[in-house]
């Protein structure tokens, strides 16, 4: 059997200008590593401020030299430091991604975290993220972005009503194959939901069961049922 790709971070601090990416991604192309996922941002404050960090994951059943690697990224020439991490897949894990009211979003999200404690003790990694919102427009834009967002393993939607453009967003994001799971409210978007919730704090339960690899709950069995 063929065995999985090694996964490594990698977070490199260099010059804001033209070119530095190129010459990272030639160097980590040369090496037979595959970037799996990527994120730059200039620094505003702080020791590095005007300065770039690049962050990148990387896979390969090749590179054995992950010292040679870093070292040959040190010698570009607008690199001034480069530092190698754990993936934070390993750290932080699948994402449960809860959007809505502030008082609905907390409820479920101490369903959530207690539930992702119970898993992470015995060795997961399950993280919890929250943003309460109001307004049609800002909550199918947030709905929209979970897709992209890296890890994001399942949405829980939290609030009294909720429709419009935001039951096409959460149309898209199950599209992305990210489940979603609504409380019971009013609006169009339980329709457009996989798992339709009462109790917000079971709702939170419910989604980290779901994403847990040790836990028998599938939401998949359960699609378009209301509890």
């Amino acid at each position: 059997m063929e065995s999985e790709p090694e996964r490594s971070a990698i977070r490199i601090i260099a010059e804001n200008r033209r070119g530095v990416l190129r010459d990272i991604a030639t160097i980590v192309a040369d090496h037979d590593a595959n970037i799996v996922m990527i994120n730059q941002e200039v620094f505003d404050s702080g020791p590095y401020i005007g300065l770039a960090e690049l962050y990148f994951e990387y896979e390969s059943a090749e590179v054995r030299d992950h010292d040679r690697l870093i070292s040959d990224l040190n010698s570009i020439a607008s690199v001034r430091d480069v530092r190698s991490y754990q993936p934070f897949g390993h750290i932080f894990g699948s994402r449960v991604i809860i959007i809505g009211g502030g008082a609905q979003v907390a409820q479920v999200a101490l369903g959530a975290v207690n539930e992702a404690d119970r898993h992470n003790i015995r060795g997961e990694r399950i993280s919890v993220d929250t943003i309460p919102l109001v307004g049609e427009r800002t909550l199918a834009l947030a709905v929209d972005a979970v897709a992209r967002l890296p890890r994001a393993s399942i949405l829980v939607l939290a609030g009294s009503i909720m429709g419009g453009d935001i039951s096409k967003a959460v149309d898209r994001v199950r599209e992305a194959g990210i489940p979603v799971i609504a409380l019971r409210m009013a609006g169009t978007v339980p329709d457009h939901a996989d798992l339709v919730v009462t109790d917000p704090i079971q709702a939170g339960v419910f989604a980290v069961m779901h994403i847990s690899s040790k836990a028998v709950f599938d939401i998949n069995r359960v699609r378009g049922r209301e509890f």
